[in-house]
């Protein structure tokens, strides 16, 4: 029922202080201008209240790859199936030289998300393998579930889809730790997706890019702080980069967090 209420609602400040932001129109506003012509959605979402800040819903509800969104869900199965037995596992760089140079050296899994490092959760995608693998999607409910794409090109635009409502929803479960996994890998997994630390909040959060043209851009993820914890779901005509900028900068707006 709870996620029925927020669906139906179209644009929805999330409840600050115990009232309504008064400026939600001229927020839309700033963000259009912000985008310059792009298409973008943004869902910010407060874990407890189930309230929401919404831009073009009609996005939101539109699946799209998650690229390397995709390497959270993929760390949380990995510790699950034993792929790797923590975040400091090491896998070899294997000498081929690749376009970013801090791919090009040995990483555990901490790093390999933080660098996004491709090749290492393609490696572990391997180990865990085709069957597991789409058990775990359809465990966790993770988009279409499709990952007939290639098991270690799945996520990569290719089969795999969804949308950033549904990102927004998957964040919510790893946040209150409701997915159907074990406690300590889940927070195994929002430890190594730290971004930020300041002294009143913590955002955890993952980029992607669809890097064949640049033309689709993730940020996912949530922030944490003493006033409570929202999760939120970007996605762009665009870099990650560019998604993850937006981001903070419409927290900033919604004061969630403290602008620079």
């Amino acid at each position: 029922m709870k996620r029925l209420a927020a669906l139906v609602l179209s644009v929805t400040l999330i409840v600050l202080g115990g009232t309504y932001a008064d400026a939600k129109t001229n927020i839309q506003s700033e963000i259009t201008g912000m985008l310059n012509g792009k298409d973008a959605t943004i869902i910010i979402r407060n874990v407890k209240t189930e309230k929401e800040f919404i831009y073009n819903r009609k996005r939101s509800e539109r699946r799209y790859t998650p690229e390397s969104t995709y390497k959270v869900p993929h760390a949380l199965i990995g510790l699950t199936t034993g792929a790797v037995k923590d975040e400091y596992e090491v896998k070899r760089w294997d000498g081929t030289v690749r376009e970013f140079p801090d791919w090009n050296r040995d990483h555990t899994l901490a790093s390999g998300m933080r660098y996004s490092v491709i090749w290492y959760y393609q490696s572990m995608a391997r180990d865990i393998g085709e069957k597991r693998m789409k058990e775990n999607l359809e465990r966790m409910d993770y988009g279409n579930e499709d990952i007939s794409g290639g098991i270690d090109s799945f996520w990569l635009d290719s089969s795999l889809k969804i949308s950033a409502r549904e990102q927004a929803d998957f964040f919510e479960g790893l946040v209150e730790e409701t997915l159907p996994y074990d406690k300590q890998q889940m927070r195994t997994v929002k430890r190594i997706m730290i971004n930020e630390e300041q002294d009143d909040y913590t955002i955890h959060g993952k980029t992607g890019t669809r890097l064949s043209d640049y033309g689709l851009g993730w940020y996912t993820g949530y922030v944490e702080s003493a006033k409570g914890n929202w999760v939120f779901a970007v996605n762009l005509d665009g870099s990650g980069t560019e998604a993850k900028n937006l981001t903070v900068e419409v927290l900033e707006m919604l004061h969630i967090i403290p602008e620079e």
